[in-house]
């Protein structure tokens, strides 16, 4: 089969890990790669291949690129992704899949009407633990699911914030919610189902951003359960990520995308305690493990071959992005916040 042809719009710290990917894959190829910054397209292509592209235009133009990664700021996502559908490009959005569910549904929409495979990143749900954890609650071992909790405690610096002009902005980035914790608050649907409403708190702690670092929010999902979402980027030195699950037989908890410990009837089953505080992305954006991208791009050549929606298409994308918009709106409100689906 021939592979596939990719090309990248965006070449930050995220964009690396797409390359890593695509080479990974025997069905992928990088073909080409642009940026606002054409220094750092050419420095792209000539540490990680393919041709540099002096603007997006040229890079839709190729016959060879089969697929479009995003990676460009969040807030630009459906724009760049409504022109590469336009051209009949298959893409990957790195999440979220834009800052708003108004964008997000442009995007969607028009995927849809053009027949192109979408996949929004989420590439912890390739993760060992979570594919276990989903598991066991499918075969119903931990029984009626009745507390979920999704927490990311990690750390940036100011100097994160002030390496581009669009971090820390509710334009372009969104706070430690939409841009850090996101991966969690899907894993939380994923695995506990649909929010039915949310009640939260946000508030900047530590940072000279326009966003927050530091987000609380109380849920309660469609099915009865309830759960707790935590997030920032103001927790020193930073620790796992972390996800706990609970029904009426028992308990999982993930850490990191490892299943750390299962509670059944016959006691706690703990593993090998997890990752140390301050270790991996915890504490840098750039230490990421390229085998989560690997697995979710592997999932959407099959889809493209196959003529199926990928596993974590852009309902899933809007899904997760729903959940963080209602608690910005449930925070500045001080109300609960009612969802729709």
């Amino acid at each position: 089969m021939t592979p596939l042809g990719f090309g990248v719009v965006g070449t930050g710290i995220v964009a690396a890990m797409h390359a890593d990917a695509i080479a990974a894959l025997p069905g992928a190829r990088l073909v080409a790669v642009t940026d606002a910054d054409a220094g750092a397209a050419a420095a792209f292509a000539a540490s990680r291949g393919g041709t540099a592209e002096r603007d997006l235009d040229a890079l839709l133009a190729r016959g060879d690129v089969d697929v479009v990664c995003v990676c460009v700021p969040s807030g630009l996502h459906a724009e760049v992704g409504l022109r590469a559908v336009n051209a009949g490009k298959h893409l990957a959005v790195e999440k979220p899949v834009d800052v708003t569910l108004a964008a997000a549904d442009r995007l969607i929409g028009a995927a849809r009407t053009a027949g192109v495979a979408l996949t929004v990143i989420s590439q912890h749900r390739f993760d060992p633990g979570l594919i276990e954890a989903r598991r066991l609650i499918d075969e119903g071992a931990l029984g009626r699911l009745v507390l979920g909790e999704a927490s990311t405690k990690w750390y940036r610096g100011q100097a994160y914030y002030d390496s581009a002009g669009w971090r820390g902005t509710w334009a372009m980035d969104g706070g430690s919610l939409l841009n850090q914790g996101i991966h969690y608050v899907d894993l939380l649907r994923w695995l506990m189902g649909p929010v039915a409403e949310v009640t939260a708190v946000c508030t900047t702690q530590a940072h000279q951003i326009e966003v927050e670092d530091t987000s609380l929010a109380i849920v309660r999902f469609t099915s009865g359960a309830v759960g707790t979402i935590v997030s920032s980027t103001a927790v020193f030195p930073g620790f796992a990520a972390r996800l706990e699950i609970t029904g009426t037989k028992g308990t999982v908890i993930i850490e990191d995308g490892r299943l750390v410990s299962r509670a059944f009837g016959d006691g706690a089953q703990p593993a090998d305690g997890g990752p140390q505080p301050g270790a991996g992305a915890a504490a840098d954006p750039a230490d990421l493990d390229v085998s989560g991208h690997a697995a979710q791009l592997a999932d959407l050549l099959a889809a493209i071959h196959e003529g199926r929606a990928p596993a974590v298409d852009g309902e899933a994308g809007r899904a997760a992005l729903e959940i963080v918009c209602a608690v910005y709106e449930s925070s500045r409100s001080g109300r609960t916040v009612t969802l729709r689906s």
